[in-house]
């Protein structure tokens, strides 16, 4: 079912494939609309003749009409044309990930920061089971690079650190990601058995995409839908989705498709949340409380040093006064110090970092 979401001047349509041009499309959406996008544009491959296999047997490879352009010049102001009108829609603090291959990837860069866009990462997805390279001239195309860039400088854009980690085993995601491509049961098939997409992206991908740089209710906008992985997976992680696509045969797999997706349930679709997110709670605030006292006596974890806790929320540690981060720094001698993890206090004959306090009362904060 078609919802939609007001944006003052105009409705945004949701969780649907909007027929057309995708430049066409995007320029008649309401602007500052749209959280995030993700583009998988053609790539402009410029293949010349067929391949063939080592048996003979040719390669299904990308010779799309839509993948053709007359020429570098013609590509380039195409891009200039879908990156303009995917910058219109998107919020003030909205981010883009564009996917690319060797032959279009550094052209969509430029444009990008021609455009306005400011560049966070590249991420390069290592294929774990890439295509060989049949004719042994150049080394196996084993990945594609992703840009991932805010719509401008500052904008405060979503990344969820704690959740990518979680991801990760517990370590700070990489910018090199290795995932299978489509293979399998994952890879669609048309009605004559032939893979339904040539470039289909593995659902793993848009998973720690969104994962990543998106919230449950966000609006997630895919210009080059195709078979519809990007609205499979948002709408399986509680995203909303719009997909343009103006391809009859690519809309046709991606409604069955996404038609036979659920969404997962509320308490699954929650994430780690970053650090940075949670409410900043000043040290000022535990002596205000009571939770320490004026002159109760602060220890390092390192059991070198101590300080004692000033009625303004400040410490005094031999010579030096200033903030929990500014003592700590200058006791040990180093250029900053996060005073939260390195000051403990003591009750009942046991060591309590400071840092219990501070989320005692975040807990207090998201509960009320």
């Amino acid at each position: 079912m078609t919802k939609t979401r007001s944006t003052g001047a105009a409705a945004l349509p949701l969780n649907v494939i909007l027929d057309g041009d995708c430049i066409e499309v995007m320029n008649s959406l309401p602007e500052n609309s749209v959280d995030l996008i993700f583009a998988d544009p053609p790539y402009n491959l410029q293949l010349k003749g067929q391949l063939h296999r080592p048996d003979n047997s040719q390669v299904d490879a990308v010779d799309d009409h839509w993948d053709q352009f007359d020429s570098f010049a013609a590509y380039d102001a195409f891009t200039r044309d879908w990156l303009a009108a995917a910058r219109r829609l998107l919020k003030p603090n909205g981010a883009i990930w564009v996917i690319g291959s060797y032959h279009n990837i550094f052209r969509v860069g430029a444009a990008l920061q021609n455009e306005g866009y400011w560049i966070l990462n590249d991420v390069v997805w290592r294929k774990a089971n890439p295509m060989p390279n049949f004719r042994g001239k150049r080394f196996t195309n084993a990945h594609e690079t992703m840009i991932w860039a805010s719509k401008s400088e500052g904008a405060k854009y979503t990344f969820n650190y704690e959740a990518l980690k979680s991801l990760n085993e517990g370590i700070q995601m990489r910018s090199d990601w290795v995932l299978p491509i489509c293979t399998g049961h994952e890879r669609l098939k048309d009605d004559n058995g032939d893979k339904a997409h040539p470039t289909q992206k593995p659902e793993s991908l848009l998973h720690r995409v969104l994962v990543g740089s998106t919230n449950p209710g966000d609006v997630v906008l895919d210009p080059f839908f195709g078979t519809g992985t990007t609205g499979a997976v948002a709408k399986m992680l509680g995203r909303e989705f719009i997909g343009i696509e103006r391809e009859a045969a690519y809309r046709k797999v991606a409604e069955k498709r996404i038609s036979r997706v659920r969404k997962f349930d509320r308490d699954a679709l929650q994430v780690s949340a970053s650090k940075r997110a949670e409410p900043r709670v000043p040290f000022g605030q535990l002596v205000e409380r009571g939770m320490l006292r004026p002159g109760e006596e602060l220890y390092s974890m390192n059991k070198r040093y101590k300080a004692k806790v000033r009625a303004d929320g400040t410490l005094i540690g031999g010579e030096v006064r200033g903030s929990i981060h500014q003592v700590g720094a200058a006791l040990e001698g180093a250029p900053s110090c996060n005073g939260w993890t390195y000051w403990c206090f003591k009750r009942d004959g046991q060591t309590v970092p400071i840092d219990v306090l501070r989320q005692q009362i975040r807990s207090e904060m998201r509960e009320s």
